[in-house]
């Protein structure tokens, strides 16, 4: 393969991002890029948070390379996790491709950024929930890990046994799970707490994932909140009119209290998280109880959550973690890598990028080229937030 006469150029940079342990190739995914005909770069140092030494990727073919400056100087496509700083973005070369989680639809001085630079970017965020996206859904890969380390946090913070226990001082039972949100995370969720042995419960506005939840071996909680169509095209759930919300903030109190752990999944990208867990809600819950907020990043589900921190209010511990995939830097850089290799397989086409913006993929994931924002999704949020 060949990009303007020479083997096209696939960089990756050691992650900056506080607590960030990912790497967005791992030594397998860099070898097979390798075998395709591309020429893959590492800076030095960027698998080690995920137990990936520099001679593993020299060995299927990477070349190392000692600083991050140098290696975007040399990068046609920069692929990384987290979203770059501005500085990262200032060092590569004009004309390249970045392939990232960029948090498009709420960082307009980024986006702004690369479309001056002329970056061509993808946002990892904006792939499509198609049937030939899936190999590319990184959303989806890095949900399902964060699904499951909150049931294990949960399970470390709650002062009981998740499942029951049948013992010759007497019979203790099992804890009772409520997962909030049955998207990718929530069943992860379900289904972990699940294989702990917990009673668990699942709950989500859009009554269609009712036997996805059943089919874990869990409970569907319902509430009438008179919602005709709760599920927009994208498969999120809808936002609720402040009425809605009242009454299922309301309906949620009354149950909660009966629960020993709730953990709450419902985040949209581009949104602020939707709040389901009032003050008054947590005052309400049994003393010793435990909430895991995965939506912590985006204000919390839960009213009284800190990001990234764990705090204790009437009795109950709140966890606001924000990052859970980069605590299991392995298996997360495992899929992130080989999500990212599918999408980069289907930008580039004889060794040089070719873009199609007809096709779904290419047009939901790209935010900008030739020095413009091309989604329209992301135009109109930056418009919004530069209006306020």
């Amino acid at each position: 393969m060949a990009y303007d006469g020479r083997p096209m150029k696939v960089a990756v940079p050691k992650e900056i991002a506080a607590r960030e342990l990912r790497v967005a190739l791992t030594p397998d995914a860099a070898g097979a890029l390798v075998k395709d005909g591309l020429t893959v770069l590492v800076e030095s140092g960027a698998g080690n948070g995920a137990f990936h030494a520099d001679a593993a990727f020299e060995k299927v073919g990477a070349r190392i390379v000692p600083d991050a400056a140098s290696l975007c100087g040399e990068a046609d496509v920069l692929l990384k996790v987290q979203k770059p700083t501005l500085d990262e973005v200032d060092r590569l070369r004009a004309g390249s491709v970045l392939v990232s989680f960029l948090s498009a639809l709420t960082s307009p001085d980024l986006v702004e950024r690369l479309a001056a630079r002329r970056i061509t970017s993808f946002g990892m965020e904006g792939i499509p929930r198609i049937s030939r996206a899936q190999k590319m859904d990184a959303l989806s890969s890095q949900a399902n890990i964060a699904g499951y380390k909150a049931v294990l946090i949960a399970a470390e913070s709650l002062a009981k046994f998740f499942p029951m226990m049948m013992t010759a001082a007497g019979t203790v039972f099992a804890a009772r799970v409520l997962v909030i949100g049955a998207g990718v995370a929530g069943l992860q969720a379900i289904a972990t707490a699940r294989r702990l042995g917990a009673q668990v419960w699942g709950y989500d506005v859009r009554p269609a994932v009712k036997e996805q939840v059943e089919s874990l071996g869990a409970k569907f909680l319902e509430f009438e909140l008179g919602i005709a169509s709760a599920e927009d095209k994208g498969g999120y759930a809808k936002p609720l009119s402040a009425e809605e919300s009242r009454r299922q903030q309301e309906m949620l109190a009354e149950k909660t209290k009966d629960f020993d752990v709730v953990v709450t999944t419902a985040l949209v990208p581009g949104r602020a998280a939707p709040r389901l867990v009032t003050k008054e809600t947590v005052a309400g819950m049994r003393s010793g109880s435990v909430i895991v907020d995965l939506a912590a990043e985006a204000g919390g589900n839960c009213e009284l959550t800190e990001p990234d921190e764990v705090v204790v209010r009437h009795g109950v511990t709140i966890h606001g973690p924000t990052n859970l995939p980069a605590t299991m830097p392995v298996h997360a850089s495992q899929l992130y890598a080989r999500n990212v290799t599918e999408l980069l397989r289907e930008l580039v086409k004889d060794g040089a990028l070719a873009l199609d913006f007809d096709d779904e993929i290419v047009k939901g994931a790209c935010v900008t080229h030739a020095g413009e924002v091309v989604s329209e999704a992301v135009k109109t949020a930056v418009a919004a937030r530069k209006s306020v």
